[in-house]
This record gives C-alpha cells, sequence and structure tokens, in this order.
C-alpha cells in the first residue's frame, strides 16, 4: 500500500521549516560539521501512533517582484504535484499578505485537499486574526504555534483523516537497494545491466510506485529489490532535470530502501550535488555503497587508483564507503556490486559484545585521553550496542558536553578499525551517568 504524501506550502518566514522539524521529530545528526554539505532537509517520514506518511517542506514562495522566483515556483509545483494533502502554511500574527493570494491560486488549480495552518498563534491577541484568513476560501483553517506545538493534535487529526493505518511494507523481509544520483549518471542502465547478468533471475512482479519503480529479482537464490527512482507520473517530464526533484525523488527510494547505492558518473567526475545526494543517504543512516559507471570512457583503464584518491578526498565524510568500478553499458566488472550490496547490508546489522567494545574503547581512551575543557576532563565509565541499522553505541560518561567533535571521531574510528563496519554510518550517543536518555 502506498504512504500518503504532505507538502508544506507558504510564503518566506512562515516557520515551514519549525513545523516541518516538530511533525518529524529532530533525528540524532550524524552529519555534523561537515563543510559544503547542506544542512536543509526538505523530506522525512511522519511515523506514529499507527500512521506513516513522507513529509516535504517547500521553499518560501516569494512574488514581491511581481515575478516568481523560477525554481521555487517549480520546486512547489513539484511538491503539490507529489502531495495527498497540502498544508498551506500562513503568519497568524502579520494577517494576509498579497503572497498568500498568489500561492492560493497554485493551490485552487492543484484540486489538492489544502489544509490552512495559521502559524504563530501563540498570543491570545492574534486569535481575532484567524477569521480574516477565512477569506482565502478553504475548507479546513487551524490555529498553530510551530514554536510551541500548540493545535498540533488537530492539525495531524486533519491531515491523517482519511489515511490508512498501519500500513505494512509486504517486502519487509526482503533486502531492498535504491539506486540514486543526478540525472543521466546511467542508473536505469545499471539496472537493466544487473537484471540481465547471469546468475540473475528476474521475477514478472515487477510493481511500480508513482515514484519509483520496484524490480523483484533472484540472485543466488535470494530475494532482492532493486528500487530505481526513474519512475515518472504524468507531468513528470516538465521536472526531468529539475535538481531539487532529482534530491526529492532520491529522498524517497531512500527512506524505504536497506542499502543506497550512490551513482557517480566516470565521464563527468564528481560535482557538488553528488555529495548533497550522497548526504541525504548518510543522514537517513543507511549503509553505502559508491558505484563509478561508465567506466569503459574512461582512457586509462588502469586508472582506478587516482579515482579512488580523488573519491575520498571529495567525500572526506564517507571514507568508509566502498567504491565499485564498473560500466552498465558493456557489463565490465558488474559482478563486482551484489557482493559489496550484500556486505555493508550485513555490517549494518553487525551487533558487538559489551566485553569487546568495552575493551576497544577503554583502550582508545588510554591511548589518547580526552582532553580537559575549562580544568575538566571526559570520563567515560561504559559502553554498550544499543541499536543496528545503522548501529548505535552509547557511551555512559561524567559529562557529555565535554565531548569535542574531533575526540567523537577519534572514538569511531577505534571501533571501525576493530570491527568490520565498512559501508555502513555509525552513531555515538553520549549519555550522562544517571540519565535515562
Amino acid at each position: 500500500m502506498k504512504i500518503p504524501t504532505v507538502a508544506l506550502v507558504g510564503s518566506p518566514n512562515v516557520g515551514k521549516s519549525t513545523i516541518f522539524n516538530r511533525l518529524i521529530g529532530r533525528k540524532i545528526s550524524i552529519i555534523e560539521d561537515i563543510p559544503g554539505i547542506t544542512r536543509d532537509r526538505i523530506y522525512g517520514v511522519y511515523n506514529k501512533n499507527g500512521y506513516k506518511f513522507n513529509l516535504i517542506d517547500t521553499g518560501g514562495i516569494d512574488v514581491s517582484k511581481e515575478l516568481f522566483n523560477n525554481e521555487i515556483k517549480i520546486q512547489a509545483e513539484i511538491a503539490i504535484e507529489e502531495a495527498d494533502v497540502v498544508v498551506f502554511v500562513v503568519d497568524g500574527k502579520y494577517g494576509l499578505t498579497s503572497n498568500d493570494f498568489k500561492v492560493r491560486d497554485i493551490l485552487y488549480k492543484s484540486n489538492k485537499k489544502v489544509i490552512v495552518a495559521i502559524n504563530k498563534m501563540d498570543n491570545k491577541k492574534h486569535i481575532d486574526n484567524i477569521y480574516d484568513f477565512y477569506e482565502l476560501g478553504f475548507d479546513y483553517y487551524i490555529p498553530i504555534s510551530g514554536e510551541h506545538g500548540t493545535g498540533f493534535k488537530e492539525l495531524l487529526d486533519e491531515i491523517t483523516n482519511g489515511f490508512p493505518k498501519d500500513i505494512e511494507d509486504e517486502y519487509s523481509d526482503i533486502l531492498k537497494f535504491c539506486l540514486i544520483g543526478r540525472p543521466n549518471v546511467g542508473k536505469s542502465s545499471l539496472v537493466n545491466a544487473l537484471l540481465n547478468e547471469e546468475r540473475v533471475i528476474v521475477s514478472n512482479e515487477a510493481g511500480t510506485t508513482r515514484d519509483s519503480i520496484d524490480t523483484k529479482f533472484k540472485y543466488e537464490k535470494k530475494d532482492y529489490i532493486a528500487i530505481d527512482t526513474a519512475g515518472m507520473r504524468k507531468k513528470g517530464k516538465i521536472f526531468e532535470n529539475v535538481e531539487k526533484y532529482s534530491v526529492l525523488r532520491a529522498m524517497k527510494s531512500i527512506e524505504r530502501s536497506d542499502v543506497c547505492v550512490i551513482v557517480i558518473n566516470a565521464e563527468e567526475g564528481i560535482i557538488e550535488h553528488d555529495k548533497h545526494i550522497a548526504s541525504y543517504a548518510l543522514e537517513a543512516g543507511k549503509p553505502m555503497v559508491f558505484v563509478v559507471n561508465k567506466w569503459d570512457t574512461v582512457e586509462d583503464k588502469n586508472d582506478i587508483k587516482t579515482f579512488t584518491k580523488k573519491m575520498r578526498a571529495e567525500f572526506q565524510f564517507l571514507d568508509y564507503i566502498p567504491i565499485v568500478f564498473l560500466s552498465a553499458k558493456t557489463k565490465k566488472r558488474l559482478h563486482t556490486l551484489m557482493p559489496e550490496i550484500i556486505k555493508v547490508y550485513e555490517n549494518s546489522k553487525r551487533k558487538i559484545k559489551t566485553s569487546l567494545l568495552n575493551n576497544v574503547i577503554s583502550d582508545a581512551y588510554a591511548l589518547n585521553i580526552a582532553p580537559s575543557y575549562k580544568g575538566r576532563r571526559l570520563k567515560i565509565y561504559f559502553c554498550a550496542q544499543s541499536g543496528i541499522t545503522p548501529p548505535k553505541f552509547t557511551l555512559n560518561v561524567n559529562d557529555k558536553g565535554l565531548v569535542h567533535f574531533s575526540y567523537e571521531r577519534y572514538l569511531e574510528n577505534k571501533i571501525r578499525e576493530n570491527f568490520d563496519f565498512e559501508g555502513t554510518p555509525i552513531i555515538l550517543q553520549f549519555k550522562n551517568k544517571g540519565e535515562d536518555k
């Protein structure tokens, strides 16, 4: 069954991102202080109280110069096109603006269910402003405060009204991997090449969702599902080359996958957008494999060493991800991909015995004692694994405020040196002694 999609739209500075963060819940970030990587999350999944839906946050539509900012307009239209329900966020403090009427006109044409969320209603003196918004002509109006969380129960009740409950993934026990990357890097060709490989048996159960194509196949007598993000809808062609749309489709596929295969074009080399796409897979906590496709176009086939060096320099924050060089077109080295996908998935489920883990952490601490800060020094009392996919480790300490980013990275590297976590992010969580969370 398809997971519904909800889009947040509205003018700039009406509080969409605050509402987005409150609905999704802040995740423990595993990409801190990484230069050149966007911190904006425009896509997430709400999964509480039996309801599950995709949530899209759009850029603020600003028509102050009487002309739409084209990219923002397209981004909003894409989100509306994808959505089952649109939450139109307006500013209850300042009342209606000319921007709001322009956004309303776009929404009228969409024929989607629209809920007007009147934000910043944390002051009783603004309550009377609610009635001004009825002029927009929609059916549902809910006063909320993104800052304080008031009105969110009513908002969620209206969003989920008519949504299916307890959606089950029919393929929950099968390894699903998605191919993500910029347009024209060869994702679809790679899926086709994989499915035509001698050891792969494709069944006739290919199901098409509205934003991706899932293909079930057998490899070495086991079932797998390849998710190709090339599936387009009726109006999709318009947005084929819009960068934001490729990211949006990638994010949807990432959430549903067990492993992300990040496809790079060997002909063009690495560009900034490749890093953004990889960072979304990292933030979702998914194991990854890099594929350098179109390797047949590289003149010196022995240049793998040089290209690997380039990859490691550009993706310093993902130095533990394996790199596969292949050509979907000629099928050269194609056989190297599936073993890597399987390996990184197994690594993401790896469990480490508490005694072994504590030995590694105490040795690491003895070898490189944490630096002191204002006369105080971090002490680590105990460490235990607290989760898998991705592996998560909780360290009991005297004061988590004393954990420096570089020391956290040092501990992570020590864990990686001792246990095989190739291809998967790992999360370190620090907890003050006696603290519940």
